[in-house]
């Protein structure tokens, strides 16, 4: 297998090293079985992700490659996405509760859910796991697959698993891999520093 990328992101001003040296790859090695330690240590994580009034409104699906549950994923899949993610060794759908049981709106949900998200990928980069997390699904694919309520609403779905040999991989996924990692200045994105 060929070397990972080095993708460490060229900050402003220092920050820890796993949050600059963390990327979405789509280059996943189909072969390798997924590292379940590592895999529990990022759920853990996400489970210890800050929450309003502490109601952790996330739900997971977590359905490991060569599954039926994994399959059904990746038919949610959009576009260029299902080319790439079925090598993933697992796929993790997060849903946010949007409604409590008894039907009250909990507008924080999406938010707490994403920050779920953020902390599973962080976690899981520690732990030497690869992760791509996806918008390109259909929420209404997992909603019918999986038969989930409706005061649950389809966040986002995670790759993860073992890197892949990007030598491997077809031109447009080493395309996307080898361009440059780019964000806009800090100073575009703060509209108060007061």
């Amino acid at each position: 297998m060929s070397h990972v990328l080095d993708r460490t992101a060229q900050t402003d001003v220092p920050i820890l090293d796993v949050l600059a040296e963390r990327w979405s790859t789509r280059v996943f090695d189909a072969e390798a079985p997924i590292d379940e330690d590592a895999l529990r240590a990022a759920l853990e994580a996400a489970r210890w992700s800050p929450s309003a009034n502490n109601s952790q409104p996330w739900r997971f699906l977590l359905a490991r490659r060569g599954t039926d549950a994994h399959a059904q994923i990746v038919g949610s899949l959009v576009g260029f996405n299902q080319g790439w993610a079925p090598a993933a060794g697992a796929l993790l759908v997060i849903l946010a509760e949007t409604a409590d049981e008894e039907g009250n709106a909990r507008p924080w949900a999406t938010y707490d859910a994403g920050q779920t998200a953020a902390f599973f990928t962080v976690e899981a980069h520690a732990r030497g796991l690869a992760t791509h997390t996806m918008g390109g699904f259909s929420p209404d694919d997992l909603r019918t697959a999986f038969d989930i309520e409706e005061r649950f609403t389809p966040v986002t779905v995670i790759a993860v698993g073992a890197f892949g040999d990007l030598d491997a991989a077809d031109e447009a996924v080493r395309s996307r891999e080898s361009a440059p990692r780019v964000r806009r200045p800090l100073a575009e994105s703060l509209l108060l520093d007061a």
